[in-house]
């Protein structure tokens, strides 16, 4: 086992893990994280999408040991005293959400991608988007969500 010290959501955790742990199972079985999802373990859907130190990370392939001394940001630690962020509030008022259990992956990737650049392309948002799948909206609400934050 080796301790883990990690920033989450703005709060500062310590684990105990097995080496080989990746950060999904370390959020989801030892810290009861309810807003990263488990989807095709490959990292290939997205649906596990956190960020660390502000860049999209598919949990399911991150060592927990990898996040020591750093930040983790699930869809859970974005709203600000119960207050949805402007990007949460775009998809809800956009209906970029159909069954949700992409919307973490999406909302934190977009989130990265306009922390990046206030200005994307829709080139930009494409490939920011790249890395997570959506079956049920065609991702048109999800990218005019994203476009509706770059004016």
């Amino acid at each position: 086992m080796v301790k883990i010290r990690f920033k989450l959501d703005g709060a500062f955790v310590e684990v105990e893990a097995k080496p080989y742990q990746t950060l999904f199972n370390v959020l989801k079985d030892h810290l009861g994280t309810q807003s990263v999802h488990f989807g095709c373990g490959q990292g290939a859907c997205g649906a596990c999408m956190v960020l660390v130190n502000g860049k999209p990370r598919y949990s399911c392939l991150t060592l927990a040991g990898y996040v020591d001394g750093k930040e983790v940001v699930t869809l859970a630690g974005l709203a600000q005293d119960g207050e949805l962020t402007p990007i949460q509030r775009a998809f809800i008022e956009n209906n970029a959400a159909q069954c949700g259990y992409c919307m973490p992956g999406m909302i934190l990737t977009a989130k990265a991608l306009l922390d990046k650049s206030s200005k994307p392309s829709d080139e930009e948002i494409f490939d920011a988007l790249s890395g997570n799948l959506c079956r049920c909206t065609g991702y048109v609400p999800i990218v005019r969500a994203i476009k509706t934050l770059v004016r």
